[in-house]
């Protein structure tokens, strides 16, 4: 008797937001989920349709500058809570305001969400290169990865809650153009988990991208697109693992 076929596993996505290529890390994403043909994947470009999440095991976010609303994060945080599973990249623990001077401010409006979340983006230095550091070798996240070195937007943030660190760096100098500029020897978390109840997040804050066209009215040509960790297969080997983790049925 062969193997039996494999499970249908419902998933949903979320991609949108600002300042960021959105189409080429949806289409990333999307090929990375099609590796797995029991996987049935909604696309969504917010967070209102909660109700999805009911008939999923994992969600997926992509984002930049956009929450749920309250009644949304209280129905994200009871799915998590009863199990579910979720896959947060880059921006999603973003908030950005443009202050009277010009300054970017990352305003602690939204704790619900960052307490959720772990940690609440606040600002990043210019791009650049630094080295990720794996803190954890023991977890299938990370097992086998060594220490590297990748060029990408550097998110710098605050810890909001109980995080388990699976690689971070470390930063001192100075994030241009942010309310929150001056960092010294500041601890990043790069990769983590938290659980929150019966389920868990697993955030991964690489992989900035940006194309000509994502920065409406501010710039209307971006002459020299940006796909920063994007162009690692460490980072495309960390979101197939991430994959793989959220399509498991914990018993």
């Amino acid at each position: 008797m062969g193997d039996q076929p494999a499970k249908r596993i419902d998933a949903h996505f979320v991609a949108a937001g600002k300042y960021h290529d959105i189409d080429y890390a949806r289409l990333e994403i999307l090929k990375l989920l099609a590796d797995h043909p029991e996987i049935r994947t909604t696309v969504a470009c917010d967070y209102a349709d909660t109700a999805r999440l009911d008939a999923c095991r994992f969600l997926i976010t992509y984002t930049c500058d956009l929450m749920p609303s309250p009644q949304e994060a209280k129905a994200i945080r009871a799915w998590l809570e009863a199990g579910g599973k979720w896959l947060a990249l880059h921006g999603t623990n973003s908030i950005l305001v443009f202050t009277e001077s010009g300054l970017v401010d990352a305003p602690d409006d939204r704790p619900d969400v960052m307490e959720m979340l772990g940690t609440q983006f606040k600002a990043h230095p210019p791009i650049g290169p630094f080295t990720v550091e794996v803190v954890n070798h023991n977890h299938e996240l990370t097992r086998g990865i060594e220490d590297f070195e990748v060029v990408d937007e550097l998110y710098l943030s605050n810890t909001s809650a109980p995080i388990d660190i699976l690689c971070q760096t470390k930063f001192s100098g100075e994030a241009t153009g942010f309310v929150d500029a001056e960092w010294n020897d500041a601890v990043v978390p790069i990769v983590y988990t938290r659980d929150i109840g019966e389920g868990r997040i697993v955030y991964n804050a690489l992989g900035h991208c940006r194309g000509h066209y994502d920065l409406p009215g501010m710039q209307d040509f971006y002459p020299h697109p940006e796909r920063c960790a994007w162009n690692y297969e460490v980072y495309y080997d960390m979101l197939r693992r991430g994959i793989a983790w959220a399509m498991r049925e914990e018993s």
